[in-house]
C-alpha cells in the first residue's frame, strides 16, 4: 500500500505496520460499506479478495450465527465432522484427495513448501530445493518471503531462507535450464495469477508446459491459488482455466468470506507426505472458520457466483478498456473474471486515496497496477459505477506532470 499513513495519534496502541488510510470502516451490505461517518463507497476490492459474498450475506450470517452458538472452536485432538464435510467438497471440485486446514495464506503457503521439502527428502535428496518466480508473493514469514520476489519484502530480514530457484514467469527454456543443472529440485511454486506482483497471469500453454516438465522430472506441482481461486476468475480453481492438475493446491482469502481460513488440498503425489507430528495447528480447521466454508461454497453454488464473476467481470474488463483505449499511460488492462490489473506506467498509490475520497475501495499493487477485486456478488450495474468512479480519476492522474 502506497497510501500516506493515517495520524499516529489514531490508533496509538496498534503497531505501525501498515499504511492506513484515514476511515474506519462501520458496517457493509453487499458490495457496499459505511464508516463510522456514515459515508458509502463502493466496494471494489472486497477485503484482498476475501469477502466473496459481499457484506451481510442473508444466508452466511444466520449460518454463523447458528455455529457460533454450538462451538467455535475444538482442538484438532478430536475428530471434528465439519473438516471432513469442507474437505469432500473441495477434493470434489478440484479432483484432488486431501486437504490439511490452516488459518490464512502464509499458512498454507507454507505447509506447501514443507511437503516439498520432505517430499525431497523422502526421495533421499537432502537438499531440497523449490523453484520460485520473479514478483511472486507467498507470504511475510521467514520461509514465504523467501519464496517470495520481492526485495522490498525481503529487505531488513535477510538473511533469506535457502532452497530456492527463482525464474521469471512464462519463460518455459528458464525452467528448462534449472532441470538440466539442477538437481536439488523437488518442485514448482507459482501463483496461477500473481496478485501482489501486479495481477500477472500464468499463460495456459507456459501452465501446461510446467505440467509436463514436473511429470518428466518426478517435481511437485504447487499452485498456489489463494488470491485467484475460489470463484474468481469464473471457476473455482484458476489453473482450471488451463486444464492442468496439480499436486499441491494453497487456498485461503475467499474460501471463508472474511472467517480467518486456510487449505492445502493434496492429489496423490503429495497427500501422504507428511505423517503425524510433520505439521500441526491449534487453530486451524475450527468449527467457525469450517461452517464458513461449507456455506460460501453452497452459497456460490445456489446463487450461480462462479459464472456471474465471469459475466461481471467480462463487462467490467471491456467498460474498462473501452475508456482508457490509447490512452498514453495506459499500459495494459489484464485478469480475468473478477481479477483485474490496469498498469499504468508511473507510480500510482495517489489513486488509491482519490478512490476513496470518491466513494470507491481499491488497491494499488506493484507500485503502477490499480487492482481490482470485488466481491462476487457484483452486478453490471456496480461494475458500471466503478467504472464511472475510476476512470475520471485515472485520467486526471495520467494528465499531470509525472514527479
Amino acid at each position: 500500500m502506497n497510501a500516506p499513513a493515517a495520524p499516529t495519534d489514531v490508533m496509538p496502541h496498534v503497531m505501525p505496520t501498515y499504511g492506513r488510510l484515514p476511515i474506519a470502516l462501520s458496517h457493509g451490505q453487499g458490495a457496499e460499506v459505511w464508516d463510522t461517518t456514515g459515508r458509502r463507497y463502493l466496494d471494489g476490492l472486497s477485503g484482498i479478495a476475501v469477502n466473496t459474498l459481499g457484506h451481510n450475506h442473508p444466508k452466511l450470517v444466520p449460518a454463523l450465527q447458528e455455529q457460533v452458538s454450538q462451538m467455535i472452536h475444538c482442538c484438532n485432538y478430536y475428530q471434528v465432522p465439519l473438516q471432513e464435510e469442507l474437505a469432500k467438497m473441495l477434493v470434489e471440485r478440484s479432483g484432488l484427495t486431501n486437504v490439511f486446514f490452516c488459518n490464512s495464506g502464509l499458512e498454507a503457503n507454507e505447509a506447501a513448501l514443507k511437503i516439498a521439502r520432505k517430499f525431497g527428502h523422502d526421495k533421499g535428496i537432502d537438499r531440497a530445493e523449490v523453484v520460485v518466480y520473479e514478483k511472486a508473493f507467498h507470504g511475510r514469514s521467514i520461509a514465504t518471503l523467501s519464496a517470495t520476489g520481492n526485495p522490498k519484502v525481503h529487505a531488513g530480514f535477510e538473511p533469506l531462507v535457502e532452497g530456492f530457484v527463482r525464474v521469471p514467469l512464462n519463460d518455459i527454456a528458464a525452467l528448462e535450464e534449472v532441470a538440466r543443472t539442477n538437481p536439488n529440485v523437488t518442485a514448482v511454486f507459482l501463483e496461477v495469477i500473481q496478485g501482489e506482483g501486479g495481477v500477472n497471469p500464468a499463460r495456459s500453454d507456459y501452465l501446461q508446459a510446467v505440467r509436463a516438465l514436473c511429470d518428466k522430472q518426478g517435481w511437485l506441482l504447487m499452485l498456489d491459488e489463494v488470491q485467484c481461486g475460489i470463484g474468481r476468475t469464473g471457476k473455482w480453481f484458476a489453473h482450471q482455466w488451463s486444464g492442468v492438475l496439480p499436486d499441491v493446491m494453497p487456498l485461503a482469502k475467499g474460501l471463508g468470506s472474511g472467517v480467518p481460513i486456510g487449505a492445502v488440498v493434496c492429489g496423490p503425489k503429495a497427500a501422504h507426505v507428511l505423517k503425524p507430528g510433520n505439521h500441526g495447528t491449534t487453530f486451524g480447521g475450527n468449527p467457525l472458520a469450517m461452517r464458513a466454508g461449507v456455506e460460501t461454497l453452497k452459497i456460490m453454488e445456489a446463487d450461480g457466483l462462479m459464472a456471474n464473476a465471469a459475466h461481471v467481470g467480462e463487462h467490467l474488463m471491456a467498460a474498462l478498456r473501452r475508456e482508457f483505449a490509447g490512452m498514453p499511460g495506459v499500459v495494459e488492462i489484464r485478469g480475468q473474471g473478477l481479477m483485474i490489473g490496469i498498469e499504468l506506467d508511473r507510480p500510482c498509490g495517489i489513486i488509491l486515496n482519490r478512490a476513496l475520497d470518491a466513494g470507491l475501495l481499491l488497491s494499488v499493487t506493484a507500485d503502477k497496477v490499480v487492482r481490482l477485486l470485488p466481491p462476487l456478488i457484483f452486478t453490471t450495474a456496480q461494475a458500471d459505477e466503478l467504472v464511472g468512479i475510476l476512470a475520471p480519476i485515472v485520467r486526471q492522474f495520467l494528465s499531470e506532470p509525472q514527479a
